[in-house]
């Protein structure tokens, strides 16, 4: 599969749509008939995303405002019963709207769900004990938004809370456009050569955010043989899994997203960035070698910010055009164009 140009098809346009807990955009569907829009970094999103607003409480119709409602029980697999009236079991309701939304899901290529909400958060919800007697678990995960995980497991999925911060913002962001240009690029067809090429856009953004899914995936596509892959004994699919290019670009598909799904530290940029100056350093001057390694280090100590020797290097790049820098996503993130 070398030597051959491989055209893909290029990722959407922004605004993507994701699907949104309601409550976030400013509706007031909260259990007392409040919203949050507040806890969601609408401006930093501001273009990049479209909001699908979905409230599964409302959708089993629960109404608004209504009696709270929490995770009580097994932290593994608790119920969703009444605070006040503890016969009120909404679990089986709220699992099955799931279900009714699934082909909706679809058509989104991410999810910002409500932090701690029986029905929505994803990481922290506190999980009460059947009996009223013991502490109170703070790792449970809401009814609707553990059944949407289930039957999307390759959905980008975040948190509201956590997308005020930057590397976790960028990371959801970076997930959101690499699942959207997947679901294109197999909308097109997927070859063994289209997989191939897709990795190698996205490689460097990869190796920002784990160097270790960035070998894994290495492993995973690096034994091409013609159209196809040679499967070593460490390749072989799992019990459960699909063979040939299906399994292997399902396998592929998973180790991205997880890497991308871990925030960039400073190291992890100033890695990609020294990688990628190496390519240029045949064609600069002893200068623009020192300026470039100059801007990496004050990068990575924290004295500026990505863009300047992201696009110092562009600006390299420009004057000596390199074919295959040219195509990094790391290089021009669709998600980071005001950067």
């Amino acid at each position: 599969m070398t030597g051959r140009t491989v055209e893909i098809p290029h990722w959407p346009n922004p605004p993507l749509p994701v699907a949104v807990s309601e409550c976030l955009t400013g509706a007031a569907v909260r259990y007392d008939g409040s919203d949050a829009r507040s806890s969601f970094p609408h401006e930093a999103l501001d273009g990049l995303l479209s909001c699908v607003p979905v409230c599964p409480e409302v959708g089993i119709g629960m109404g608004v405002p209504r009696p709270p409602i929490r995770l009580v029980g097994d932290p593994h697999s608790p119920r969703v019963l009444g605070v006040q009236d503890p016969g009120v079991d909404v679990t089986a309701e709220l699992r099955a709207y799931a279900r009714s939304r699934s082909e909706q899901l679809r058509d989104v290529f991410g999810y910002v769900f409500m932090e701690r909400s029986p029905s929505c958060g994803l990481y922290s919800v506190p999980v009460h004990p059947a009996d009223g007697v013991g502490p109170v678990h703070g790792s449970g995960r809401g009814a609707f938004a553990r059944e949407v995980c289930n039957r999307h497991p390759r959905l980008p999925v975040e948190e509201n809370g956590r997308l005020f911060e930057d590397a976790v913002r960028e990371s959801f962001l970076a997930r959101v456009f690499a699942y959207a240009h997947w679901r294109r690029l197999c909308g097109a067809g997927l070859t063994p050569a289209r997989l191939m090429e897709f990795h190698s856009r996205y490689k460097y953004l990869l190796m920002a955010h784990s160097v270790r899914h960035y070998r894994q995936a290495g492993r995973l596509l690096g034994n091409a043989d013609g159209d196809g892959w040679r499967e070593g004994p460490d390749l072989l699919p799992r019990k459960g899994e699909a063979s040939g290019l299906s399994g292997r670009s399902d396998r592929y598909l998973g180790c991205l997203l997880d890497g991308l799904g871990k925030p960039a530290t400073r190291g992890g940029h100033a890695n990609v960035l020294s990688h990628l100056q190496g390519y240029l350093s045949r064609v600069l001057d002893r200068n623009s070698r020192r300026e470039i390694t100059g801007a990496i280090e004050e990068y990575r100590s924290g004295g500026v910010p990505l863009h300047e020797p992201r696009n110092l290097l562009l600006r390299r790049l420009e004057q000596h055009p390199d074919p295959y820098l040219g195509k990094q996503v790391y290089l021009r993130p669709p998600w980071a164009v005001a950067a």
